[in-house]
Formats: structure tokens, sequence, C-alpha cells
């Protein structure tokens, strides 16, 4: 028989053994010093270009709520002398292991004649997400994401903002309104600041990289993921245009957050 002074030993030394292993699986691997511009940095720019016949706009069907009064077509593919709007492009891979500040300032999600608007944007984690209501009929907002915790909150006409943050990278978040099928949102969540959406005229730039090469993906929620790899000199611009073929069937995209990686 063993002594009660062995067992209590023992029961120590096991407990001692479990406590360091379950804090080694829950200790998170530091993401570096934070990243500070030393202004050498270059930016990215591009275009995005549109190929193939243009789908004609879906048109809506809004006769379930009299409120909604905006233009009733489905605006998921826009574009315009040849270009592509609402692209979402980002660093994919190639930025230094860092930690990037949190950017204070809020970013804006409006619902206004019953669409969102904008209908794709980024987001940094910990970054206030501002949703507003312009419309004078009630709304609810619910992101469907796989990694951030989902929510589903609704907003009556002329209430003041919902201010939310996801603490999580995660692209692409989709967000629908429970209240109105049609509308749709996508949200990017990223630990970066390295990333921008093509505008009217197809146009984006991705600004203050440090040098060094890097892979940047474009993505588009009707023709999927598309990547370049692109190299970025001292305080010049690197091009990254992109082409969307309208012919080609759409075929899901592999846009996912990605660790950062090791500058040498």
């Amino acid at each position: 028989m063993f002594s009660r002074r062995t067992i209590a030993a023992f029961l120590f030394t096991v407990t001692v053994a479990l406590g360091v292993s379950c804090g080694k699986q829950e200790t998170a691997t530091p993401a570096g010093p934070v990243w500070k511009p030393s202004g050498n940095e270059g930016n990215v720019t591009g275009v995005i270009s549109f190929t193939g016949a243009v789908p004609a706009p879906s048109k809506l069907d809004m006769s379930n709520d009299s409120k909604c009064e905006g233009e009733n077509f489905l605006d998921d593919v826009v574009v315009k002398d040849g270009k592509l709007q609402n692209v979402f492009v980002y660093v994919k891979s190639g930025l230094p292991q860092a930690a990037f500040e949190t950017p204070t300032n809020d970013v804006t999600l409006d619902q206004k004649g019953c669409k969102y608007v904008p209908r794709v944007l980024g987001i940094q984690t910990g970054q206030p997400l501002r949703i507003v209501n312009s419309d004078t009929t009630n709304h609810n907002i619910h992101p469907v994401p796989k990694v951030n915790r989902e929510w589903n909150e609704s907003q009556l006409a002329g209430q003041g903002p919902i201010i939310r943050k996801f603490s999580k990278p995660e692209v692409m978040i989709p967000v629908k309104c429970n209240q109105h099928s049609w509308m749709m949102a996508h949200i990017a969540v990223l630990s970066h600041p390295f990333f921008a959406v093509s505008d009217a005229s197809g146009a984006f730039t991705i600004k203050g990289l440090p040098p060094g090469e890097y892979e940047i993906e474009a993505w588009h929620e009707r023709y999927g993921a598309k990547t370049a790899k692109i190299k970025v000199a001292e305080k010049t611009d690197a091009k990254a245009d992109f082409t969307f073929d309208g012919s080609v069937a759409y075929q899901p995209g592999s846009l996912k957050a990605q660790p950062a990686m090791m500058i040498p």
C-alpha cells in the first residue's frame, strides 16, 4: 500500500503537469512587435477589368414592404465601361510578422433604399463597425460568420447607430437582413490595414506597404478569387491589375485570412 504522503505527492505532480500542458495549449503565438511605418513604404494600385457579356440586372420584388423606395435591381455585378466595382483586394501573404494597430475610427454600413451600402467593405479586427438605418422602414442585421460570433439585431426606423466589433480575422462574412430577403453585404475582417475595394471605375489602391514581395488576392462575390504576386519597392507604386470574365461560370473562391509570413 502507498502512504498518504506518496499519494499526495503523486497527485500534486499530475496536477502540475496537467496545468503546464493546458497552459501551453491556451498560449497564443505572439504576432510580433507593433508595426510602425519607416517612411520607405510603397503602394499597390490596380484596375479590375471585366470581359464578356455583362449580366442583365435582376429585378427585385420589394412589394412586401411599401416603404422600400430604392432602385429595385440586384447590384451584385456592377460594371461600367468594362470595369468591375465592389471587388475586395487585399494582401494575402508576405506581410512582416508583426501586430498592426487597431484603428479607432469606425467603418459605416448603411441601410439605404432597402439595400446595404456599401455592398462590400473591409475592416480590421477590433475596429468599430457603425451600422445606421437611413430608411423609413425597419431592418434586421444578421451577419453569418464561420469564425466570429454570429449575431442578429433589429434596427427600427429612426433608431440610432448600432456599434459592433469582430474579434477574429475572417474573409468574407455575408450579411443579410431577415426583414428583406434580397439585402446582402459582405464584410472582410483582417488583422492588418492593407486592403481596398474597387470603385466605380474599377480602380483600387492599397497604401503604405513596406518594401517586399507579396501575394495579392482579388475577390468578387459572383466570380470568385484571383491572385497575383507583386514586388513593392521603396516609395513606389506597384501595379496589380485583375480581369474577371463574365463568360466563365462562377467558381467559389478560396479567400481566407492567412497568417502573417516572416520576411528575413
